[in-house]
């Protein structure tokens, strides 16, 4: 039979700490007073302000180099194979249709599709903690704290975002382990620091309901070993690893994030937008700097009033609270063509969209199955 727990394993004068995620002391170690900071919310979170802005640009590009860029222009044949290319793909669409409707009229019109994308870094603190192994601290003693904004760190290529985590200098001290409050270990939940539990056969009764015989999963002493704590009657804390004390520092938490803002011209009402903005253009001019000016003179006013607007709502949102490290701006030509055409006595239209000739159909006269949606 199994014995109870005793001398040095008992789980006497501990605490019962049910199991759960790892939660922070409910106090914040000491700040640091020479630390500039500003303090958020329940004053676990920091965040820091960049110190200063980047430079502007010097110049900005001519668009005499790029007036006269044209693309190829639709013919009744890549209109046709196009529609056949997109019918094949599909498994409820007969391409008979396709390849003896009548085509009327091709309307082609080149898209502008303007893009802005904005690469920042953000840097915020926070209040972190680890088990403590007797390893060197590296607390205020050592030096003030660096500002967050004067840490050196590696920049990840540019417009590709990530997030890195970091120990900030000077900001380690150690606690006592506010989950187990130094012990090390805490009572097991599951049986309460006893180190066994009731027979779950015969709820303790050492014998089974309308048996002579004593139960054989307990053998007879109506307890069993406890699986939880595998009959030590206490667990190793799992907030300090049994260390009994926490390392706290002050974690910085970069993220480079890229944001962006698109737009594109006025097009046919009927074409989604949503599919012009994926679709595959031709770039017509690319603009990237540290931070790049509006477009004031574009042939299209759309296009210009699109930039300034694009540009003014990363100032406004990204700013105040990151610091820019690069942007770009694009502006790429889309062309899309109606193609009107006559099948079987009745008059329809199709779209062809983007450089690779993409297709858009809403009422295809040969189709297969019911209640199908073509995007």
């Amino acid at each position: 039979m199994d014995k109870d727990p005793s001398g040095d394993d008992s789980a006497a004068g501990l605490s019962v700490e049910a199991e759960g995620p790892l939660a922070p002391p409910a106090e914040p170690p000491e700040p640091l007073p020479s630390y500039d900071r500003l303090l958020q919310g329940d004053r676990q979170r920091i965040f820091f302000l960049p110190s200063e802005a980047p430079g502007r640009p010097r110049e900005q590009r001519s668009w005499s180099s790029v007036l006269e860029h044209r693309i190829p222009v639709v013919t009744e044949e890549v209109a046709r194979q196009a529609l056949l290319s997109f019918v094949n793909s599909k498994c409820c669409y007969g391409s008979t249709a396709a390849g003896s409707l009548v085509i009327r009229e091709l309307r082609q019109q080149t898209l502008c599709r303007y893009r802005l994308e904005t690469f920042s870094e953000s840097r915020i603190s926070e209040w972190t903690f680890q088990p403590f192994t007797n390893h060197t601290v590296d607390g205020p003693q050592r030096g003030a704290s660096p500002s967050l904004w004067d840490i050196k760190v590696q920049v990840p290529p540019m417009f590709q975002e990530d997030t890195r985590k970091f120990q900030v200098p000077h900001s380690s001290s150690v606690k006592e382990c506010h989950k187990c409050h130094g012990h090390g270990r805490y009572k097991c939940s599951g049986c309460h620091g006893a180190g066994v539990v009731r027979c779950p056969s015969c709820s303790g009764a050492k014998r089974k309901a309308k048996q002579s015989r004593r139960c054989q999963l307990c053998a007879g002493s109506g307890r069993r070993r406890c699986s939880t704590c595998s009959g030590r009657g206490n667990k190793t804390c799992a907030t300090c690893k049994g260390e009994k004390k926490l390392l706290h520092f002050i974690q910085l938490v970069i993220m480079w994030r890229n944001s962006l803002f698109e737009f594109v011209s006025e097009h046919q009402p009927d074409c989604p937008g949503e599919l012009l903005a994926k679709a595959r253009g031709e770039n017509l001019f690319t603009d990237e700097n540290s931070t790049v000016y509006p477009i004031v003179d574009f042939p299209l006013r759309d296009i210009s009033l699109a930039s300034q607007r694009g540009i003014a709502e990363h100032s406004a949102s990204l700013a105040s609270r990151t610091r820019i490290l690069r942007q770009r701006q694009t502006i790429e030509l889309i062309p899309l063509t109606e193609v009107h055409y006559w099948y079987q006595g009745k008059s329809s239209v199709y779209y062809i969209y983007g450089t690779d000739h993409q297709v858009y159909v809403v009422d295809y006269p040969e189709r297969y199955c019911c209640g199908c949606t073509i995007i």
